[in-house]
């Protein structure tokens, strides 16, 4: 069994399985459809993994796919350590615009359940962090946008002040000027 946490944002969670330790080394269950289906309360069917290796204070996002692309993913960190970051983009939700901040690490073995709606990024803590997530859609360049990680309106304290970006990323759009189709 695994232990969930629901941070203030509905919709989010937090998971940590059930890790079995001895002298041998450690097992765990990453991921039981019928488990995570029960606690987010409906059918999830996931059609795309993506891993990503990131240097030290790489900072990958905030990224988001509108629908009908919208992504639903199942985050974790195999090696290293992240900031994960979701961003409430659902227009009509009462906590639009807030985001919640977790640390992933290879660690805590902790992951990160982000639904279609939200806009996601992370910074890398350490060199070599391997980053895992499932996704609910395909991939749809088209449908992709992005939030510039940095805007004051969002003010996400991401613990890092020059991190590595990429030209994307640096473009984002403005929170403020922002149009959501969730």
């Amino acid at each position: 069994m695994m232990n969930i946490i629901k941070p203030d944002i509905e919709g989010l969670l937090i998971i940590t399985p059930r890790v079995f330790e001895d002298e041998r080394g450690a097992f765990y269950e990453s991921f039981n459809s019928q488990q995570f289906n029960d606690v987010v309360g409906t059918e999830v069917n996931f059609v795309q993994d993506n891993q990503s290796v990131s240097q030290k204070g790489v900072l990958r996002g905030l990224h988001f796919q509108s629908p009908p692309f919208g992504q639903g993913k199942l985050v974790r960190v195999i090696k290293g350590s992240v900031i994960d970051i979701a961003v409430d983009i659902r227009k009509n939700s009462p906590t639009y615009g807030d985001y919640v901040a977790v640390e992933l690490s290879a660690d805590n073995k902790e992951q990160f359940w982000i639904p279609e709606g939200f806009a996601h990024g992370f910074v890398a803590l350490e060199d070599e962090t391997t980053f895992l997530y499932k996704c609910t859609n395909y991939y749809a360049p088209q449908y992709e946008g992005t939030l510039l990680w940095n805007d004051p309106m969002l003010n996400i304290d991401w613990g890092i002040s020059n991190p590595i970006i990429s030209e994307k990323d640096a473009l984002g759009k403005e929170f403020s000027n922002f149009i959501s189709d969730f």
